[in-house]
């Protein structure tokens, strides 16, 4: 199963903080173990949300937002892409991550849907579309 691991946004990392001594190395570490164990996908982490470009959607209408923005423990400074074979494998992964903030941080595990997922509703055209995407991707 395929899951996101989102590192939510601390004050400091919403400040533009940068991290502190041996936090860089020590997260290079743990993504190299997570690429020779197979399972990292993709991950990066996210600049400020002042730097970023909420739209807000309402029906046919398109806003774009300038803050002020949410909570920040609402708002997600990182992420993994990750294949996992279940939820508890996940888990324990992040059991073995750096504190990836200064200070009291939080990790999220959400695992993704999978087209199987929507069978029940998908119709043969809307499976066409995907198989095409997903060709192109690869």
């Amino acid at each position: 199963m395929r899951v996101m691991v989102l590192v939510k946004a601390t004050a400091d990392s919403e400040a533009g903080v940068m991290p502190p001594d041996g936090l860089l190395e020590a997260m290079g570490l743990y993504n190299e173990e997570l690429v020779k164990a197979g399972i990292m996908l993709a991950g990066d982490g996210l600049k400020p949300s002042s730097k970023g470009c909420p739209v807000a959607f309402d029906g046919p209408s398109r806003t774009v937002i300038d803050g002020p923005f949410a909570e920040t423990r609402e708002l997600v400074a990182g992420y993994w892409l990750w294949e996992v074979k279940d939820m508890a494998e996940a888990v324990e992964w992040v059991k073995r991550c750096p504190n990836p903030m200064p200070g009291p941080s939080e990790i999220e595990i959400r695992p993704l849907y999978e087209l199987s997922d929507f069978d029940a509703v998908m119709t043969p055209e809307a499976a066409a579309v995907h198989d095409r995407v997903r060709d192109r991707l690869g």
